[in-house]
């Protein structure tokens, strides 16, 4: 099936839907806890009870999809996700809000897996890079894109948001799908494991040593460069936006050279950029190699994706869902792993990671 077929509209915009839900309320946390009478750091759990549930669920929503029907639990997972983004929107108590933040990354962990494993079901091997690389684009759109829609719905009324995430969520679960695959044999829990654990590892790495340091670049414009929060957000999203305008391009690269080479070339392309952000002096070339890491964190979700779905076989939903899972894991885990070293020395902040980066890339070769 085509890329432009209309039941793969539904599959991209899907790609994008989470990641614009999860990140939406990051440039609203002012507002949120003016609204509720809560502390800044209370509002910000708002982000934190949405990807733990999300990254918890995802280590079986993608076995369990399978087993339910895929088309059907993606169905009622854009409707749960419509209902919680409406249950934000009226909640009058901030625990109430939260709950709905929660079962939102809930609906969430079973959409993102299923989407991945039927965009691989759809799509002929010589093509599933470029197909992969496209639904990464739109995630990198919903990350990018989030904070500034969020922010301008905060200028008028926060909620606003929140009610045209449910109007698109519906929108979604109406949408065209790919018919569900032929069912096959049912698959046990080692199987899904087992072709997940060397890609589940190095995408934990590259997330948490990558995409997960935005904290810290936004800590060193404040310290370094004295940015304002205005020119600090608009620095950050040149992240995004080259993982955008390059995804396609990385998914040709795991096409033409294999998905071994795009991930190495992602990890150690990473290693180089987060170790030019602990040592830039200038703005400009800070600004750039964080630029670059949208680029480099492309190849690792690209070659890692290719690589679990072309070696899982009949336990693709299950693994991808794994997988999945232990990358948001790996953001999660950021910041409690830098935050103490860059009090301490922040160049040591980024030094370390980079240097994780590359010690991941001999693991990939020997497991290859």
């Amino acid at each position: 099936m085509r890329s432009g077929s209309p039941r793969l509209y539904g599959v991209y915009l899907g790609g994008l839907l989470g990641p614009f839900g999860a990140g939406v309320v990051v440039a609203m946390l002012p507002e949120l806890a003016a609204s509720y009478g809560t502390s800044p750091a209370g509002a910000a759990s708002s982000l934190t009870v949405y990807l733990v549930p999300f990254a918890a669920i995802m280590l079986v929503s993608g076995t369990l999809g399978e087993r339910w029907g895929v088309v059907r639990t993606l169905r009622f997972a854009y409707a749960a996700y419509a209902a919680t983004a409406l249950l934000a929107l009226v909640a009058p108590w901030f625990w109430l809000f939260l709950t709905a933040r929660g079962l939102q990354g809930a609906a969430n962990a079973f959409i993102t897996p299923l989407l991945l494993a039927q965009l691989a079901a759809v799509t002929p091997r010589d093509r599933l890079g470029r197909a992969l690389g496209l639904f990464a684009a739109m995630q990198a759109l919903g990350h990018t894109t989030a904070p500034l829609v969020g922010g301008l719905a905060a200028e008028l009324s926060w909620p606003w948001a929140f009610a045209g995430i449910a109007v698109t969520a519906l929108a979604l679960a109406a949408a065209p799908l790919p018919a569900d695959p032929a069912a096959g044999e049912r698959v046990d829990w080692r199987s899904v494991v087992r072709p997940s654990v060397v890609p589940g590892v190095l995408v934990l790495v590259g997330w948490g040593c990558l995409s997960g340091l935005s904290f810290l670049v936004a800590f060193r414009l404040e310290d370094v460069f004295e940015l304002s929060s205005g020119p600090r957000g608009l620095a950050l999203t040149v992240f995004g936006a080259a993982g955008f305008l390059t995804a396609r391009l990385s998914g040709a690269y795991a096409d033409r050279f294999g998905p071994v080479a795009a991930l190495a070339t992602g990890l150690l392309g990473g290693g180089a950029v987060v170790a030019v952000l602990g040592l830039a002096g200038s703005l400009p070339v800070l600004v750039a190699a964080w630029a670059a890491g949208g680029v480099v964190a492309q190849l690792i979700s690209v070659g890692t994706n290719t690589l679990v779905i072309t070696r899982a076989g009949a336990a693709r939903n299950g693994a991808i869902s794994v997988v999945q899972a232990l990358r948001f894991l790996g953001m999660a885990c950021s910041p409690l792993a830098f935050t103490g070293l860059y009090h301490a020395d922040p160049r040591l902040a980024f030094l370390v990671p980079a240097a994780v980066l590359v010690a991941a890339t001999p693991i990939l070769v020997r497991a290859r």
